[in-house]
């Protein structure tokens, strides 16, 4: 079975997954936002072991605490290779907002699409979901339907398309095809906001009208 904690953390509550099979207790952590150390803590007080880091993409708010998780953990990291270079300007882009962020460690593993990852018993499938930011992957566990897309499709929303490295229609792109082709009742849990499932988004999102 899966286990799923949703933690909203740092100055834009962004949301840090707590991945895990209760099976064999090992647990992925997708998006290591913020509090890198408070994440490890929860984990450990839950009686998992953190095995993976997933990086869905590298903009600050979604890696703020991957610096003090990998130490923590010294888990392997699997981002996309196009996130490396938005990823080692992470601090500088926190900086802007005057953010201090500690310089994030480079990926371990690097992932595109197609493949799979396994964490215990559970699989989950990589999605390349570009168009909010360079290297976007998206985690969908097939057997337990639910899909951790990031920044890409949200609750009445889509991901923003304004900063450097982002493409409109490359994203509605990977919403149709990616995303849009899921079962109705897959659950969205994504960067920002509550749960959504994908034919909630069919039927109720503006951008998809």
């Amino acid at each position: 079975m899966i286990e799923i904690l949703q933690l909203p953390l740092g100055p834009l509550q962004t949301n840090c997954y707590l991945v895990a099979c209760d099976e064999t207790m090992e647990v992925a952590v997708i998006d290591p936002s913020w509090d890198g150390r408070r994440i490890a803590v929860m984990a450990s007080e839950r009686g998992y072991v953190i095995t993976h880091i997933l990086l869905t993409h590298t903009h600050f708010d979604h890696v703020g605490g991957l610096a003090e998780l990998a130490e923590e953990t010294k888990a392997p990291i699997y981002s996309h290779p196009d996130a490396l270079e938005m990823l080692a300007h992470a601090p500088k882009a926190a900086a802007s907002y005057n953010l201090p962020m500690p310089t994030p460690p480079k990926p371990t593993h690097m992932l595109v699409e197609g493949d799979v990852v396994e964490v215990g018993n559970l699989k989950f499938e990589v999605l390349f979901t570009p168009g909010h930011a360079p290297g976007h992957l998206s985690f969908y566990v097939r057997e337990h339907n639910v899909i951790f897309d990031g920044d890409v499709l949200f609750q009445r929303s889509i991901g923003r398309t304004d900063f450097p490295g982002c493409d409109h229609p490359t994203l509605m792109k990977n919403i149709r095809e990616k995303l849009l082709v899921l079962p109705d009742d897959t659950a969205v849990l994504s960067g920002h906001g509550p749960a959504t499932t994908i034919g909630q988004e069919k039927q109720w999102n503006p951008f998809l009208q």
